[in-house]
């Protein structure tokens, strides 16, 4: 084969067949197959698609580019969350626990944050002690003794998909629905769960800024999972906001554990209720009606509560800033933003709020940026309400006071006030499964 024939064939909006799909996989990571023509090969993919077929053979590929995890050394059903990003999402820290709490096992590796996007890794991090970085016997170990644990990528798993992501990136070819999916389910299905529940983020903070772009998203990942054997469903949820109050890695499990003791945000709390009760769904504990008050019970009893900290502990953490949040460090100041005028909050720009609490140092603009974990933002006043002029829309915090008036400015930037009250907007926008579309909108 010739690669210069494979980028001439999907130029010509023709399909691949199987050995060619995974000839150029396996050559591309081999390094016998240049950036320049795998580029070209790419970007003829975002022009011309590819086929319902062809997304499943490359995804199987880019999966078996490398390690593949065999979570069989865990006890029972495991259920693995994906999100595609967003500003202010700290739900693995809330519905993990949720599901973990009724005996199926969250076997979880997340990434770190990149850009106005926050990672579970890095929100982590802000607890004193905690190892995320463990052998596969410790993290097997941890999950069947604690039930849950979430740690960072490790190994070799995917190679193919971070060279090609990487040449994405820097090639304008990141928003390709087929390229999507064969990224998030390579890992998913490496990752070794049985079922996977995927939250397809639509809006301004999100890679999908359409509803019909991200239910295409959603239903292509949904068939590549249950055509590999996995128990796979998809919820769209709402990204033109940021996801409750809580903008920064500190401030953001702060929030998480204050919504397991049952007084968090409501969107957040809802959302997280809607994505654990799902999971549970998937892992056959009852029609989805009845795992959605199960996990509404989990919060409400304290359970979902006791195995974070059982997590935490398990992990090497200080599981006495989750038993009390006032213990994590906090910024040295803080500055209040206020409303340029009267009127009501009818918009908020979830990724200028994301690029605002970058600029106070909780975000990385580089892969090599260091992170401030205390720094970020707090929401005063959200969608829906009404503000008078000089009254607070949000509090900043940082360790460098200098960082306030590019973070302040571009938070402004984010808050759209007007005369009129906003349409209510569902959370949840839709929900997918292998044939079967609900819209709630």
């Amino acid at each position: 084969m010739r690669m210069y024939d494979l980028i001439m064939k999907k130029r010509n909006g023709e399909a691949l067949t199987e050995a060619e799909i995974r000839y150029l996989i396996e050559e591309y990571v081999a390094g016998n197959i240049p950036d320049y023509q795998m580029s070209a090969f790419l970007m003829a993919v975002y022009f011309k698609g590819m086929t319902e077929e062809e997304i499943f053979i490359m995804t199987d590929a880019v999966a078996r580019s490398g390690d593949t995890v065999d979570l069989s050394g865990i006890e029972g059903i495991k259920v693995d969350k994906h999100s595609t990003g967003g500003v202010g999402d700290k739900t693995t820290l809330i519905i993990a626990p949720i599901v973990a709490s009724y005996g199926v096992k969250v076997a979880k590796m997340s990434g770190r944050g990149l850009g106005h996007t926050g990672g579970t890794i890095d929100k982590m991090e802000s607890i004193p002690g905690i190892k995320l970085s463990l052998t596969q016997e410790e993290f097997f170990d941890v999950v069947n003794k604690a039930g849950l644990s979430v740690i960072g990528q490790s190994g070799n798993l995917t190679p193919a998909d971070k060279k090609l992501y990487a040449l994405r990136d820097v090639t304008a070819t990141v928003d390709s629905i087929p390229l999507i999916a064969v990224s998030i389910m390579s890992k998913k299905l490496a990752a070794g769960s049985d079922c996977i529940l995927l939250d397809v983020k639509t809006g301004s903070g999100a890679f999908m800024k359409s509803l019909e772009d991200s239910i295409a998203l959603a239903e292509c990942m949904v068939k590549i999972g249950e055509n590999s054997g996995r128990r796979t469903a998809a919820l769209i949820t709402d990204m033109d906001i940021p996801l409750g109050n809580n903008i920064g890695n500190a401030l953001e499990v702060i929030e998480a554990v204050e919504t397991l003791k049952g007084h968090g945000p409501e969107d957040l709390t809802e959302i997280c209720i809607r994505l654990a009760g799902n999971m549970l769904y998937l892992a056959g504990k009852g029609e989805l009606p009845e795992c959605i008050q199960m996990a509404r019970d989990a919060i409400a009893n304290g359970k979902a509560l006791e195995k974070l900290i059982s997590m935490v502990e398990a992990q090497g953490g200080d599981a006495s800033v989750i038993k009390d949040t006032d213990k994590f460090e906090k910024a040295k100041w803080s500055y209040e933003v206020k409303a340029p005028k009267s009127g009501y909050i009818t918009r908020i720009n979830s990724e200028d709020c994301g690029i605002a609490s970058m600029l106070l140092g909780a975000g990385r603009e580089t892969k090599d940026s260091a992170i401030d974990y205390s720094a970020g933002i707090i929401l005063r006043n959200k969608v829906g309400k009404y503000v008078e002029k000089g009254e607070v829309l949000a509090t900043l915090y940082a360790n460098n006071q200098e960082l306030f008036k590019a973070s302040e400015d571009k938070l402004i930037e984010a808050f759209t006030i007007e005369d009129t009250t906003p349409t209510e907007r569902p959370l949840i926008l839709a929900r997918i499964e292998k044939d079967k579309i609900v819209k709630y909108v």
